[in-house]
């Protein structure tokens, strides 16, 4: 008896580790494939390197050099790498200016885990939403979803690793805006890519989360952006909920054309209100920067991906933030946000 029990302790032993190393692990996927999602390290979660603001029947490959555009966005990318940075997610969605050979080129030479989406973009009274989606179903529009998620983009071998959809800022959803959300819920259910839903405010916020829930999709596949157009009531109770707030306009100064001064102190403030709540595990920041705009000399202006490590880091240290708190928001949320996994209601 005592030699069987010897035996047996190193078999189970053995049978523990085979099981530990089979079981399946969260990912993230790349414009060069897939990662574990551990391996993420400090996210800018919400950035732009190239939009094209002309309009979904006119919007193609054929309005940009893709050279020139790698050429402009590349010191910039590298400067945000200095920082510290390793995975850059890239919002602009198709019909917009997504461009994933682009994207993956600048993967390429920076060494940058970029991340590019699936989706449409509904805002902006639907100008970059395809023709087809105004005829066709919420399945029918999340097939093509799938299909990218599948089969690559375009005909590429390149994924999307999260879906990017856009709605008006009104109280209630329009139709199109409807489609969308429930397209975007479909096709998590199918694939386990979380949904950035660039919002504003509260109350399409709530709307969206509320036909998730009839979708039997957990907050916790939703990304409420641009939620500083919300208030912190709003966070709260979203957080709350599950779904992640996403602060995403970081900057030092005021963009060239608008009035209002920096939003660093507007920033910690929100932020400290999230961590004295004990919210700070739902939030995530970025600079919602760039970008090559198409059809503009060079490009035109860029804002740089660098304000969050050069002035918002130190102010939040000055106001009580730990290297812990810091981490939390540019590693562990983004994680735990954008891991492919499907969360359900149930």
């Amino acid at each position: 008896m005592a030699m069987k029990k010897i035996l047996l302790i190193p078999i189970f032993s053995v049978f523990l580790i085979s099981c530990n190393q089979d079981a399946p692990k969260d990912k993230l996927i790349t414009v060069t494939g897939e990662i574990p999602v551990e391996e993420i390290g400090i996210s800018l979660i919400h950035e732009h390197t190239m939009v094209d603001w002309i309009g979904a029947d006119s919007s193609g490959y054929h309005r940009w050099d893709r050279s020139e555009v790698v050429e402009r966005v590349l010191p910039y990318l590298k400067k945000a790498k200095g920082h510290g940075v390793q995975t850059f997610f890239d919002c602009t969605p198709a019909y917009l200016g997504r461009d994933p050979y682009v994207l993956r080129e600048l993967s390429q030479k920076t060494g940058l885990n970029i991340v590019t989406n699936t989706g449409y973009y509904g805002a902006v009274e639907d100008k970059f939403v395809p023709q087809h989606a105004f005829e066709d179903t919420p399945e029918e529009i999340a097939k093509g979803w799938i299909d990218e998620y599948n089969n690559g983009i375009d005909g590429s071998d390149i994924h999307p690793g999260f879906i990017k959809i856009a709605v008006d800022k009104g109280d209630t959803l329009s139709a199109t805006d409807t489609k969308l959300i429930k397209a975007a819920a479909i096709t998590h259910k199918a694939t386990g890519l979380t949904i950035v839903s660039h919002t504003g405010p509260n109350a399409p916020a709530f709307a969206q989360i509320e036909v998730l829930k009839k979708l039997n999709v957990s907050p916790e596949a939703f990304v409420w952006t641009h939620a500083q157009g919300g208030t912190p009531e709003g966070y709260i109770r979203a957080a709350r909920q599950g779904a992640w707030i996403s602060l995403d306009h970081v900057q030092k100064t005021a963009s060239k054309n608008s009035k209002k001064p920096g939003r660093i102190a507007w920033f910690v403030t929100r932020l400290s209100k999230l961590k004295k709540e004990g919210l700070l595990n739902k939030v995530l920041i970025s600079h919602d920067s760039g970008w090559y705009t198409v059809g503009e000399d060079n490009g035109g202006d860029f804002r740089g991906y660098t304000d969050i490590f050069e002035h918002l880091i130190p102010a939040l240290k000055e106001n009580g933030f730990t290297q812990e708190d810091i981490h939390l928001l540019l590693v562990k949320n983004p994680q735990r946000a954008y891991a492919v996994n499907i969360r359900t209601t149930n």
